[in-house]
């Protein structure tokens, strides 16, 4: 009965765990460049039981140690692009992050809602610089501003056309190696060492999270019922006990 209690509570912290990601992933649906947290679970016998023999008590110990985890790991598929019309709205189209010179250090993103500071720098919608493949701030002249498809910036106006510089899109060999920061920043592990993407560069576009709203719904409504069938399972063993106590202490 111990084990089947444990097992209960063990379940129901997963799945607490779960519904939390399931509802942070809901509230971004609409967050330009969001990664969805997709969570996962290492039963009993892919852990502690693997390499070892199945009798009663190891399946126990197991059990009450909590063998059942539950985690969650960034989702790094596509987003769905979207045409803005706005020439410094970028999105990527395959693998590779932006990079942004943040106060906290350099921070990866897939939002490329760009503009244009009043001292020509490209930065993000809250002053942030966006880097060039150099990890250096890009500087945009006034004029029409064309951007190719591997991040070219050139401007152009009635006299000249000129080149601005590149912008950088990165990735890593470990998709691990990111973890987020906010809403739709990610900041590498240490040692990290980013890698020049492949990626297409858009303009006039934004990418929208890889999490829609009405899946995102059903994912909670699922993962709340799952929770509350750990509840109940909880209630059953705690009455038994109760049961126990009343009918077994009162003959000692």
């Amino acid at each position: 009965m111990d084990s089947g209690l444990y097992a209960a509570y063990s379940g129901l912290l997963a799945r607490t765990q779960a519904l939390d990601t399931a509802a942070n992933n809901l509230a971004n649906a609409g967050t330009n460049g969001f990664r969805a947290e997709r969570e996962s679970f290492r039963g009993v016998l892919a852990g502690s039981l693997a390499n070892s023999g199945l009798n009663a008590s190891q399946i126990g110990r197991a059990v009450n140690d909590f063998g059942v985890l539950g985690s969650a790991g960034l989702d790094m598929s596509q987003g769905q692009l979207t045409a803005t019309g706005n020439p410094l709205d970028l999105a990527v189209d395959g693998p590779g992050f932006f990079a942004i010179q943040t106060p906290q250090g350099t921070r990866y993103t897939r939002d490329g809602a760009f503009e244009r500071s009043p001292t020509g720098i490209l930065q993000t919608r809250t002053g942030e610089p966006v880097l060039d493949t150099q990890g250096k701030p890009i500087t945009v002249p006034t004029g029409t501003v064309l951007v190719g498809a591997d991040g070219t910036v050139s401007v152009s106006t009635a006299d000249s056309s000129a080149i601005a510089g590149q912008i950088g899109t990165f990735t890593f060999a470990d998709p691990t190696a990111l973890s987020a920061e906010g809403t739709n920043r990610f900041i590498p592990a240490d040692g990290a060492i980013p890698l020049a993407a492949t990626g297409t560069m858009h303009q006039g576009a934004l990418e929208g999270a890889n999490q829609d709203a009405v899946h995102g719904t059903m994912q909670m409504i699922l993962v709340q019922r799952q929770a509350e069938m750990m509840q109940k399972a909880m209630t059953v063993f705690n009455n038994d006990f109760d049961k126990t106590a009343a009918e077994e202490l009162g003959k000692v």
